[in-house]
């Protein structure tokens, strides 16, 4: 088998966040690379967007309304999906935030439980409702977008932060639960320099850069090497990894 390049053809992709940032990067690459795409976000336009852009490169697209932070919609999102391809082979659980809080103290419980639905409980149901789908079917691959804060923490992203740390260890349960025929691996980004970036406290920008050994952020088409070859065939004997795509975070 020819594994050397990142070949989707036939594959059905499902990229959550997809309507912007690194979830729009991905679903554009794996269109190229042959798959048809469900794009998922909040709003139905902003992923009809994305998805005349990977109709524009001869694939099939489907663009799907969701909040990714309620377990309803994780089950709406999968229906759908299934109803219009009858399979899923690759899922990213991208979507994600990390709204900032004056201080710690002033953290309440519904700002917890928001962080906490959307960067781990409803990544862990859709998860499960398409990997046991998968393993049932013919396989798949399940690429969980976790963050260089899971294992370098900031002050000002902690709730964040825990709940990526979480994603990590399911990425690594679920790897052994779905085996043999589904991979589940995670990609920690570092400091990509998306639309979230203008949203980053004084100084951030410098910190990161001084902290990683390529001395700089990354662009958002950097993310689609890493997730290219975690959704094909190039990674077929890897599974239950956090892939570091963080500059070589210091420390």
């Amino acid at each position: 088998m020819n594994n050397q390049k990142p070949d989707l053809t036939g594959k059905v992709a499902i990229v959550t966040g997809g309507s912007r940032g690194l979830g729009q990067q991905m679903c554009l690459a794996f269109a190229e690379a042959g798959a048809d795409v469900v794009v998922a976000s909040r709003k139905f336009e902003a992923c009809e967007a994305v998805a005349a852009q990977v109709r524009e490169r001869g694939r099939r697209a489907l663009p799907v309304a969701a909040h990714l932070g309620r377990w309803e919609d994780a089950n709406m999102l999968a229906e759908k999906a299934y109803d219009e391809f009858g399979k899923v082979d690759v899922l990213v659980n991208n979507a994600g935030k990390s709204p900032l809080y004056p201080s710690l103290g002033e953290i309440d419980e519904g700002y917890m439980d928001a962080v906490l639905g959307l960067n781990f409980k409803v990544p862990f149901r859709l998860a499960v409702l398409v990997g046991e789908r998968m393993k049932a079917d013919r396989g798949g691959s399940i690429i969980n977008i976790s963050s260089v804060n899971s294992y370098k923490p900031d002050t000002f992203s902690l709730p964040y932060s825990a709940a990526k740390a979480a994603l990590n260890v399911m990425t690594q349960g679920l790897a052994e639960a779905l085996g043999p025929n589904v991979r589940v691996n995670a990609i920690a980004p570092g400091g990509f320099e998306t639309d979230i970036a203008t949203n980053w406290p004084a100084g951030v920008r410098e910190r990161l850069e001084s902290i990683t050994s390529l001395n700089r952020t990354a662009q958002p088409s950097e993310i689609v090497g890493p997730a290219l070859f975690l959704a094909s065939d190039m990674s077929s004997y890897v599974t239950g990894t956090l892939l570091r795509a963080d500059g070589g975070v210091i420390g």
